[in-house]
């Protein structure tokens, strides 16, 4: 069908990225070549750098992204960045198709006072700095306080509050950053509080989390027994939608709640239906407080359950906060974007022109800047799929632009005039070994390269 390759580039190296490579070269009808562009010196984005040290199982999928990376017909460029080494135009000079896999990289806020103060940060950042982002490696987080908010139920506010609950020998056997662990050996938090807006049956940890959460050895897991009952309003949607897994996760939070403390150094205290409506500062601007409101939960038209607040107050004592209350994707340099939704407006992964309405010609999105971060890690494959699918048809009826250089070496060339070094898989090989060489004599699966210092240097014995 095609005399030449079709050539399509991804911008970002994450899962979504990945599964998306996976599709195109899986496909028997047509020849296709892959490059993948990544910001950073390291693949795999938030497998790399939002799981979290303590679940290192669920970096496992890295050896099905490792498989795809080895395909012939596949390149990575690492640390070369999409609107400074690379612009639209470029990409386009060199590929039919070009597809977005960027996430969502930036987190959304409260808007409520005090959140600017010092001790106040977003979880996102805090998960970064302890993955060894390089972005975030110099962050500092002032954990001399003994008591933290973690604002948010959900998977990034677990992990959070479970790292700041593990004990240093623990968090010793992980592949956390090196600087993060000391940090944590340090550490003076005594007490974490996870604050949920909505009810238990609401929060999106799952049963096996919330049980991890019940079984760490270095502190106990504090439950309020009024606030793990179910409400008449979640017990009706529940009995509506036969939501067994939600019955389930209520059931062991009222068991765990049931139990005595242990008299373990910490405690996590996980809070249902309070929202912070203040933080309160010091005179030297640093967090002392949060001012919460108790909450009631309503079913609204069209049958979401919201939580509406009662009237009641109270303050909590805290000396930093973290909130965790999602994601949000930022634009790209030349790509339309939904500032509403923070997400690059399409059609089953076509973009569209927010004047047309209509598909940009070869210009496509999959991943959390196509649909918004929701979903495991998982939940790219099938997003993926369908984006690739669009890419596939639309080559199939000749609707693909045709670049005037669709040359593996143009590219090469476009590439290194515009980055002195980037990072090839192969170079990416060699770097993850000498991670898990390091790693390997402290009793670790790796210790991280955290700079693109040391990065370039571990590759070349030259400075950045």
């Amino acid at each position: 069908m095609h005399e030449r390759p079709l050539r399509v580039a991804i911008v970002g190296s994450g899962p979504a990225g990945f599964y998306f490579a996976e599709q195109l070269l899986k496909q028997p009808e047509m020849p296709i070549e892959v490059d993948m562009f990544e910001r950073l010196p390291a693949p795999y984005g938030l497998v790399r750098y939002g799981v979290a040290p303590d679940h290192e199982k669920i970096r496992n999928v890295i050896r099905v992204y490792e498989k795809i990376a080895n395909d012939r017909r596949f390149r990575f460029f690492g640390n070369v960045a999409y609107g400074r080494h690379l612009d639209l135009d470029a990409l386009r000079r060199h590929y039919h198709a070009i597809c977005f896999a960027t996430g969502a990289q930036s987190d959304r806020r409260m808007g409520i006072p005090g959140e600017d103060l010092q001790g106040s940060y977003a979880a996102t950042e805090f998960v970064a700095w302890y993955n060894g982002h390089p972005d975030f490696r110099d962050r500092a987080f002032d954990l001399s306080v003994e008591r933290v908010a973690v604002v948010g139920v959900g998977n990034v506010a677990v992990d959070v509050a479970r790292i700041l609950c593990r004990t240093p020998e623990e968090l010793a056997t992980t592949d956390i950053a090196d600087a993060a662990l000391a940090a944590l050996r340090r550490s003076r938090v005594r007490e974490v509080y996870m604050l949920g807006r909505r009810g238990p049956a609401q929060a999106a940890f799952t049963s096996p989390e919330i049980r991890e959460l019940g079984e760490l050895p270095g502190a106990d897991l504090i439950l309020r027994p009024e606030e793990v009952e179910l409400d008449p309003v979640s017990r009706a949607w529940i009995e509506k939608h036969g939501d067994r897994l939600s019955q389930e996760k209520v059931r062991i939070l009222q068991e765990l709640g049931r139990r005595p403390p242990a008299g373990k150094p910490r405690r996590l205290v996980l809070r249902f239906l309070v929202s912070p409506l203040e933080i309160y500062g010091d005179d030297r601007d640093r967090v002392r407080a949060m001012r919460l409101a108790r909450n009631r939960l309503v079913e609204v038209e069209g049958g979401r359950i919201v939580a509406q607040p009662t009237g009641e107050y109270e303050e909590l004592q805290v000396g930093m906060v973290l909130r965790s209350v999602g994601y949000r994707g930022v634009p790209l340099p030349g790509v339309p974007f939904d500032e509403r939704r923070a997400v690059v407006p399409n059609e089953r992964g076509r973009v569209l022109d927010p004047t047309s309405g209509q598909p940009v010609p070869g210009l496509y999105v999959t991943g959390w800047i196509k649909r918004g971060p929701t979903g495991v890690i998982g939940t790219n494959k099938p997003d993926a799929a369908e984006t690739a699918g669009a890419l596939l048809a639309d080559a199939r009826a000749g609707r693909l632009p045709s670049p005037p250089e669709p040359d593996a070496a143009a590219v090469e060339r476009c590439v290194r005039e515009r980055q002195r070094r980037p990072v090839t898989f192969q170079d990416w090989k060699r770097l993850d070994a000498l991670e898990r060489a390091r790693g390997r004599s402290q009793g670790r699966p790796r210790a991280k390269l955290t700079s693109w210092t040391e990065f370039l240097e571990a590759l070349e014995g030259e400075p950045a």
